[in-house]
């Protein structure tokens, strides 16, 4: 789906043809058709508009007839059926500045996107460098929140695994290490992204510009460190609980050895006057009473000694 959108007097208008001076958005459902059209309407090569639907393309600007690209990574929901995957994946964003016009395209929907065209009323369309700052100030604004609802998440399930030491709490702990795994990749070549960007002027970017991008090269660093903060207390609560929980069955199978031990008497004795052999008390009426409370102060010994010991 290709939209055009225009700023007018303050307010953000639907156009249905490409002109100059607009925003053109193409989000899913996306068709090879409207790609090529695209394509010969803004002389734009095919390989830009293409390049989002690989879920994998790498963080990247590059320029050819006088077309700019800019691939930069993004947060959204997986919506995976799968209950190992990840409930955060990261996928990319093509930022497309043609001769006259600015074009985002993404293959999944996209909140960082969504963010940018509730405030495109406040945009200068013929500031273009700085329209592109902005959707990376919407990506970075994007990976914090979504840091931290995972925080918030990663909570909620520990204090679960507190009260109960369950399966499906250590799944989700796994999926929310998984997002993060994720997150730190992306964020780490948005940063590098970044940072040539700064570098080489790739934009031709002014002085207020360049201190904006700064600032976002900033921004991004600290959602990185936020990103590796939750990433090392999440290895180390798992870490904990593993631990917690090789404990715990050591300390099961501690006590089942020592109630084995303790029956293991009474068997023991009940077995040898069990024995078809002479003990004396074959015509004894109270062979059965004798027999019984020997083995019971047996086991109550030794139950005593293991419990004194600490060992139960």
């Amino acid at each position: 789906m290709i939209q055009y959108f225009k700023n007018r007097n303050q307010e953000t208008v639907e156009v249905g043809k490409p002109e100059n001076d607009i925003w053109v958005n193409v989000s899913p459902p996306l068709k090879q058709e409207e790609f090529l059209q695209l394509s010969e309407q803004l002389d734009i090569p095919i390989d830009f508009l293409t390049d989002s639907l690989d879920i994998d393309e790498r963080t990247r600007f590059e320029e050819e007839d006088n077309v700019r690209l800019i691939v930069i990574k993004t947060p959204t929901e997986n919506n995976s059926f799968n209950d190992s995957d990840a409930f955060y994946i990261t996928i990319p964003i093509c930022i497309i500045l043609t001769h006259n016009q600015i074009v985002t395209v993404n293959s999944f929907d996209n909140p960082a996107i969504k963010k940018f065209l509730s405030t495109f009323q406040n945009r200068n369309t013929d500031k273009r460098n700085m329209m592109v700052l902005k959707v990376f100030e919407k990506v970075v604004q994007d990976f914090m929140a979504q840091l931290k609802a995972i925080n918030h998440q990663r909570n909620v399930v520990e204090q679960k695994l507190y009260a109960a030491s369950r399966n499906e709490e250590l799944l989700q702990l796994m999926r929310i290490q998984k997002s993060l795994v994720y997150f730190v990749t992306a964020l780490r070549s948005n940063e590098l992204l970044l940072m040539k960007l700064e570098r080489t002027n790739f934009l031709l970017l002014n002085e207020t510009e360049k201190e904006f991008l700064s600032d976002l090269i900033v921004d991004n660093a600290q959602a990185l460190e936020m990103a590796n903060i939750y990433t090392n207390i999440l290895s180390s609560t798992l870490d904990a609980f593993a631990s917690i929980i090789a404990n715990n069955q050591n300390e099961v199978l501690k006590r089942l050895a020592v109630i084995t031990i303790v029956m293991s008497f009474p068997v023991l004795i009940s077995s040898l006057f069990g024995m078809n052999v002479p003990s004396g008390f074959e015509h004894s009426s109270y062979a059965f009473y004798i027999v019984s409370f020997l083995s019971f102060a047996i086991a109550l010994i030794v139950g005593y000694f293991f419990v004194r010991k600490k060992i139960f």
